[in-house]
């Protein structure tokens, strides 16, 4: 039932990550979420994120990965990526397929110039390589949001960066429940990934990733910008761009053909 979805969690020294797991393919599927995972882990999320991704149950297990519990100050993409790595020796899974979303993407490039090994393919969706001039306004805008601890403003300004126009118009009226419901504990560590988004750069290591990548993007994108696609699909030789016309950085949740496009991508 539900994919035999579990919620679990995994010691990595002396911190440790929530991650969940589902599906019963052959094949491993890694999933690494965005900057959302600053507000709140995919603990308890086995259930809703199985059937959010139920399109990769049957030919895959699918494992998505928190960011570590405990974050610390100048924690990078880099070090994310290192702890998935660690995760997946502890779990005994010597390679996958990875999916990266946002900052998610950040990290699956680290984990593919660093440990190639354990890449089998890459999706890169509405990322970027490093930051620009959109992504510091956008970002920094919400880091100092969090240091306010005005959630409200964070929650509307996010959701109106991401969607379409046209979800918007449904989904507006219920801005002041949604906030509400959400509000995370605490901040620090939202405001430690949102640095690392920052300081991301690895576009001058993007040549070193061989394996073949798939990168999507949103040409209506107001968080990374629809160039951020371009600029990395041009960096990888052994890669494919496809660009949504209508949808922005929330392509992932809106375009209903996001998980079977990837789905068909990695069966190739």
């Amino acid at each position: 039932m539900f994919y035999n979805a579990k919620n679990n969690n995994i010691k990595i020294g002396q911190n440790d990550i929530e991650y969940i797991s589902f599906g019963k393919g052959n094949k491993n599927l890694i999933i690494i979420p965005g900057l959302g995972d600053g507000l709140r882990t995919v603990k308890g999320m086995a259930i809703p994120l199985a059937l959010m991704y139920k399109k990769f149950a049957k030919e895959y297990t699918v494992y998505i990965f928190s960011r570590r519990n405990n974050l610390t100050n100048g924690f990078t993409t880099q070090d994310m990526a290192q702890d998935i790595a660690q995760a997946m020796n502890l779990l005994n899974i010597s390679n996958a397929d990875i999916l990266g979303v946002s900052q998610g993407g950040m990290i699956a490039q680290c984990m593919a110039i660093n440990n190639p090994e354990k890449v089998n393919k890459l999706v890169l969706a509405v990322t970027s390589s490093k930051s620009n001039e959109m992504i510091n306004n956008v970002v920094g805008n919400w880091i100092q949001l969090a240091k306010k601890e005005d959630f409200k403003d964070i929650f509307i300004d996010t959701a109106e960066k991401s969607y379409s126009e046209k979800y918007l118009k449904k989904y507006r009226k219920y801005y002041n429940i949604l906030w509400r419901v959400s509000k995370p504990k605490d901040y620090k560590r939202f405001i430690i990934q949102a640095n690392s988004c920052l300081t991301h750069n690895v576009y001058d290591d993007l040549d070193k990733i061989k394996c073949p990548t798939l990168i999507i993007g949103g040409k209506q994108d107001s968080i990374v910008g629809a160039n951020s696609s371009k600029e990395i699909a041009d960096r990888i030789s052994n890669s494919e761009l496809y660009l949504y016309e209508d949808y922005g950085h929330a392509v992932y949740e809106e375009a209903k053909d996001f998980n079977g496009k990837i789905l068909n991508y990695l069966k190739r």
